[in-house]
């Protein structure tokens, strides 16, 4: 009986792959190096502001990213961005563009108005990333990121909510003390 030498190359393949496997094992250590580095690179980005919220995951050697944005040049700046980090083999862009709209852009102008201008939010107002995210798809608003406690949380759910021509209001602001 005569082997197919593609066949013993195949099961030769077979027997070292969890071999393989178990080499490509990624340390705790350069996973957080990595978090670390997507951050950094993410919160770097020339056109980021206040009216784009982008997230991340990393699993392994490979970074998924998501969010919205008002900017298509910012999709795929962080998507270069993040290749460039070493030890970065693969990167799912999942970040969503948001549609032009002249009544989004100004229902986006009157929320951060709204929020950043009121006397007891303007501390958020004052670091150059901005801890609220304001999204706005079609008239409905999404509101992102970090507030130090639940008052304030309460109150930026508020102010949106007051603004006219925001169809819905959804609160995942998230208190941080």
């Amino acid at each position: 009986m005569r082997l197919n030498p593609r066949f013993l190359l195949m099961v030769v393949a077979i027997a070292y792959l969890p071999a393989f496997a178990q080499e490509r094992q990624v340390s705790p250590k350069a996973v957080e190096r990595i978090k670390k580095e997507v951050r950094h690179e993410l919160v770097m980005l020339p056109y980021l502001d206040v009216f784009d919220n982008l997230a991340y995951k990393v699993d392994g050697y490979t970074v998924a990213l998501f969010g919205q944005v008002t900017n298509p040049t910012v999709k795929s700046d962080a998507e270069n961005a993040v290749k460039k980090i070493e030890g970065v083999e693969k990167v799912e862009n999942q970040i969503e563009v948001l549609p032009l709209s002249p009544m989004d852009d100004g229902l986006r102008r009157r929320l951060f108005n709204a929020i950043y201008g009121y006397p007891p939010m303007q501390k958020y107002a004052l670091p150059t990333i901005k801890p609220i995210r304001i999204i706005v798809k079609n008239g409905h608003v999404t509101l992102e990121g970090v507030v130090d406690s639940e008052g304030d949380k309460n109150i930026a759910n508020i102010r949106a909510n007051g603004v006219s021509g925001a169809f819905s209001v959804t609160n995942n602001l998230v208190v941080v003390k």
